[in-house]
Parts: C-alpha cells; sequence; structure tokens
C-alpha cells in the first residue's frame, strides 16, 4: 500500500466515524454525504494503486467501475454502492431539507463499511486511531 492509499482509507475511516456521529445527531442528510465520501476516498485509493488520478467525481465512479468492479476485481455490488450513495449525496446536499432519511444514511454507512473492509482485504490494513 502506497502512502497515498493508506491517506484515503484513513478519510474513509474517518468519514465513516462523522458519518456515524452525524445520524446519530439527526443529521441524516449530512451523514448519507460523508458515507458517500468514505467510499469515494476508498475508490479514490484502488485507483493510485494503479497509477490513475481523475479530479471529478464522475470520472472516478466511472473509472472504478471500469478497472476494478467491471474487471472482477472487486464485486460488481460495491460499484453500484457508489453510484447510489453519490446520487444521495447530491439529494442530501443539494436537495429539498430532510429528504434523506435515517433508514438511507444508516444504509450507506454500512455499505462504506462494508467497503473499507474489502479495501483492507484487498490493499492492506488502515492503522488505528491513537
Amino acid at each position: 500500500m502506497t502512502e497515498d492509499q493508506r491517506e484515503l482509507l484513513e478519510e474513509a475511516r474517518d468519514s465513516i466515524g462523522a458519518a456515524k456521529l452525524l445520524v446519530s445527531g439527526e443529521y441524516p442528510g449530512y451523514a448519507a454525504s460523508r458515507a458517500y465520501y468514505a467510499m469515494f476516498y476508498i475508490a479514490e485509493a484502488f485507483l493510485e494503486g494503479e497509477g490513475m488520478s481523475f479530479s471529478k467525481h464522475s470520472a472516478i465512479i466511472s473509472a472504478f467501475g471500469q478497472h476494478f468492479a467491471h474487471a472482477g476485481k472487486v464485486p460488481l455490488e460495491f460499484h453500484q454502492y457508489l453510484r447510489e450513495a453519490h446520487d444521495l449525496r447530491q439529494i442530501g446536499d443539494y436537495g429539498e431539507r430532510d429528504t434523506v432519511t435515517e433508514e438511507q444514511a444508516q444504509k450507506q454507512i454500512s455499505r462504506a463499511e462494508q467497503f473499507l473492509a474489502l479495501a483492507e482485504r484487498l490493499l492492506g490494513p488502515v492503522s488505528e486511531k491513537v
């Protein structure tokens, strides 16, 4: 694992922690956004390992799907999780207030945790926060 990958996975872990705090504080839209960013950082970490870097969210989502999910390196559902989280984040960040439910946010947090577990299996473990 490169240093950049490690940092991205640490950002993902921290984003999951923040999402849990936000959802418990009754901010599901913000929690869903943080869960999306966790998945986004993980996708970036996978791409970084292949020497790929993109500046747009849509490019990262697409490249992750092409080079990892559709190439059989990761289960296809993780690309779907990332796409759905992106859509929900758009609603949470730019849609009407209170349109993201706690249940939707919890689902995204669970998926982000699964995504991080996959990354740690394939890329290496992330150190615990001290």
